[in-house]
């Protein structure tokens, strides 16, 4: 994940300050997208996998739980004592246990939830640079120029998708929870960045373009375009 996210910030880069002076085409190739969602949804493939083993296990303490209480309701008031003091490490684990993986399923749904909103943006970025593009209010340096910050806002993306790897890895090592928590908190606020200013910036080009519109017939095509709603 971290060689092939390396790969694409150095093409997307190159990508950004070599566009040709004539005219305004795809900042990003529709492959590299595709390459991209591919490397978010293996990122959510495997949170998904890791959530429904901890699920699983959680079924299976909780389980095991009952059967400890169980065979105690089924004890004799005198044999409750040496019984409970025997089990008493048991139950321990357990809870123990039971508490781990509940704080993990937590951890795993919340990296999930960052790599959504991953998903969302580039579906934003493919449907946002197609209208600027169809947008006859920009001219092409500006088209070139709303591509390279295009262009900018998808590297982060992939080196956010880079950084959800190392973490979703971590679990296998000694990072501490609280480690492990910051860097999830971190990489979320990154990508509630970029996905504001990913929106921040639709909604300036969609007024810019407005502005320009000269006729009532135009503003209704950038309406259109932008999928802007009359107030």
């Amino acid at each position: 994940m971290k060689k092939w996210g390396k790969i694409l910030l150095v093409v997307l880069l190159s990508l950004s300050i070599s566009l040709p002076p004539q005219k305004a085409e795809a900042v990003i190739p529709l492959a590299i997208i595709e390459v991209i969602k591919a490397g978010i949804k293996k990122v959510i493939k495997a949170v998904d996998l890791k959530i429904q083993r901890l699920q699983n296990k959680t079924i299976w303490l909780q389980n095991a739980q009952k059967v400890l209480e169980n065979q105690l309701s089924k004890l004799k008031l005198g044999e409750i004592g040496d019984w409970a003091e025997k089990q008493k490490e048991q139950y321990r684990v357990y809870f123990e246990e039971l508490q781990k993986v509940k704080t993990l399923i937590t951890y795993y749904q919340r990296i999930r939830d960052i790599t959504s909103k991953q998903v969302r943006l580039v579906e934003q970025y493919n449907r946002a640079w197609n209208t600027v593009r169809q947008d006859k209010n920009f001219t092409v340096d500006e088209v070139r120029y709303m591509g390279k910050v295009y262009t900018g806002i998808l590297a982060a993306t992939i080196k956010n998708i880079d950084q959800l790897a190392i973490i979703v890895n971590s679990f296998r090592t000694q990072m501490s929870d609280a480690k492990r928590l910051e860097m999830i908190n971190t990489v979320g606020d990154q990508v509630d960045k970029n996905f504001s200013d990913l929106k921040s910036f639709n909604g300036e080009n969609a007024i810019l373009s407005l502005q320009r519109a000269k006729t009532e017939n135009e503003i209704k095509l950038v309406k259109k375009l932008y999928g802007l709603q009359d107030n």
